[in-house]
């Protein structure tokens, strides 16, 4: 038997109160077929589609989804389920879910489905209790059906991200197709290049441990300060030697 999604409270953001700001570049541009398109047109939306649900560094030539896109020109799906099938492609798992833990991937997923921040802690664990007990097609489903979807994107349109302009703020919020596609857990645990060198010979590889953060503190503990001194002292001897020779060319002993 499915669970049942958690209640949680839908906060007052931006994007749920009525808007009087002027149309601009921080409006959203509103890609839907309810309107008959030019191949130019539909061509268009195909690449709102594409960057609204992957990152804009992931709109790779190998990623696309042909059937699909020939699908949608054709009129034999609708950008529903267009979309639906972007977010449970093996390109978007593996580029986003894999790489996350469930809560920064229900958050990625809603900022992209539903075009807002997730509301809380709250809606998150909400979610991520859906997407573990019904995976990932289940967890899509559940969003591209829920009632906040239809009442704002329905069929025919491409979801955006909702109101980007804040009160009492110059500019609006970074554009969800901006934002990094993975959590500080999983950047922290990138590899970093090896010196095999330095390792045959017994000494640190490299500065950070592999999977080490990267910040201040462990720079100041993995720091080699001997190498660090010498350097310093080598290029404090450059420019003293640099300084001296201009000095004597421009006031020769006379």
């Amino acid at each position: 038997m499915p669970i049942p999604l958690l209640d949680y409270a839908r906060s007052a953001q931006n994007q749920r109160v009525a808007g009087f700001e002027i149309s601009g570049d921080e409006q959203p541009r509103i890609y839907t077929t309810e309107n008959l398109l030019s191949a130019d047109e539909i061509d268009a939306l195909i690449v709102a589609a594409y960057r609204q649900v992957f990152h804009e560094q992931q709109m790779l030539s190998n990623n696309r989804q042909l059937l699909l896109e020939s699908q949608l020109k054709s009129q034999q799906i609708t950008v529903k389920e267009f979309i639906r099938g972007l977010a449970t492609s093996d390109a978007f798992r593996r580029l986003n879910y894999d790489v996350n833990n469930n809560y920064r991937f229900v958050e990625l997923c809603v900022q992209r489905l539903l075009g807002r921040q997730v509301y809380s802690d709250r809606e998150k664990m909400a979610w991520s209790i859906v997407l573990a007990s019904k995976g990932l097609h289940g967890f899509v489903d559940d969003l591209i059906n829920s009632e906040e979807y239809i009442s704002n994107f329905d069929n025919n349109t491409v979801p955006y991200q909702r109101r980007r302009v804040l009160p009492q703020r110059a500019r609006g919020e970074l554009p969800f197709e901006r934002m990094a596609r993975y959590g500080t857990d999983y950047r922290d645990q990138l590899p970093r290049p090896s010196n095999i060198r330095l390792r045959v010979i017994g000494q640190a590889d490299g500065l950070f441990a592999k999977f080490e953060p990267f910040n201040w503190e462990t720079f100041v503990r993995r720091a080699n300060w001997s190498a660090v001194s010498g350097l310093g002292l080598i290029l404090f001897l450059i420019i003293f030697f640099v300084l001296a020779l201009s000095t004597t060319t421009i006031n020769p002993a006379g």
